[in-house]
């Protein structure tokens, strides 16, 4: 079991900031693909990846980066400057 965290317009388009899920990834590309399957609001928030950023137990990485031993994924957009 994984927390999965929603920020942002993605939260907006999936409707939660955060659920747990059950997940048999490895990575967090095989996690994304495996919300996508879900429901057409998820198909929705991972529709352009490159328009995220992800986090895995607070630390930034990237879609290929294995999930062992993580107790939580966090999906953003990049952060602007202002």
């Amino acid at each position: 079991m994984i927390d999965v965290l929603y920020f942002a317009w993605v939260r907006e388009r999936i409707g939660l900031p955060k659920e747990q899920v059950e997940t048999s990834a490895v990575t967090v590309a095989d996690l994304v693909a495996e919300l996508v399957q879900r429901e057409d609001r998820y198909a929705a928030a991972f529709e352009d990846v490159s328009a995220l950023r992800v986090a895995v137990d607070q630390e930034l990485c990237e879609f290929d980066t294995p999930l062992a031993g993580a107790r939580e994924v966090a999906f953003f957009p990049p952060m602007t400057g202002g």
